[in-house]
């Protein structure tokens, strides 16, 4: 069945009519169907963190190695470490809203002028200090994805099972009711994460998403130039 337009704007993607009720989906192009696991299962699963570092090995496609190996070790969630092999060269843009210089504007204001959209990883503190560029960001078209209510600094599996639920929800639902907008994608404060944390995406109808290359933006004294980031 299509899904309800949001925001006045019908979605691109269809949700799958005959999966068993067990089975969840998220919301978006990436979206993958896997299995709602119960609360004795994510008990069960493993709460060892693993941090996120896809390391500077490529294969003979220019792919890093990292994401290949995560990819194929927790597949079986709804993660995306790195995406489907294709011919075309695309690049998905993020940009993770936790750390926050003040550049926003200036960033909608140049993907605007250029037609291109992008993701923007909100916290429940910027989305209640900075609600007209949430606003902006839905109205221009770009997706906003759920970087949990407190970004812990250790990572989601620092917490319980039932606060690692709260980061995802408690945003959730707030910018749903502020906003009129339902996210379905989320990153990982610090990319920090567990195998019982990617069940709670599952349980919670996410997509978790991580990268494959970023600026360390949170150290403005310590950038490269233009000519060295497009070199990478």
């Amino acid at each position: 069945i299509e899904q309800e337009p949001i925001n006045g704007e019908q979605p691109d993607y269809v949700i799958p009519t005959d999966l068993p009720e067990e089975t969840n989906v998220g919301k978006s192009a990436i979206y993958k169907e896997v299995a709602i696991p119960s609360n004795e299962e994510l008990q069960a699963m493993s709460t060892e963190s693993s941090g996120w570092g896809q390391g500077t090995q490529v294969d003979d496609m220019n792919r890093p190695a990292g994401c290949l190996q995560f990819q194929e070790k927790y597949g079986s969630h709804a993660v995306r470490f790195i995406m489907d092999e294709s011919d075309e060269k695309v690049i998905y843009l993020t940009f993770d809203e936790g750390y926050e210089n003040g550049y926003t504007p200036q960033i909608l204001d140049v993907l605007k002028e250029k037609n291109v959209k992008a993701v923007f990883f909100i916290t429940m503190d910027y989305a209640k200090k900075e609600p007209e560029l949430v606003r902006r960001m839905i109205e221009e078209g770009h997706v906003v994805g759920n970087h949990s209510v407190t970004h812990p600094a250790k990572g989601l599996p620092s917490e319980s099972l039932a606060e690692q639920e709260n980061e995802i929800m408690e945003l959730h639902n707030y910018v749903k009711d502020n906003f009129g907008y339902e996210m379905y994608l989320f990153r990982c404060p610090a990319g920090i994460f567990s195998e019982q944390t990617l069940g709670v995406f599952d349980k919670c109808g996410y997509t978790g998403v991580f990268w494959s290359f970023a600026f360390h933006d949170w150290d403005p004294e310590n950038q490269m130039d233009e000519s060295a980031a497009l070199e990478q």
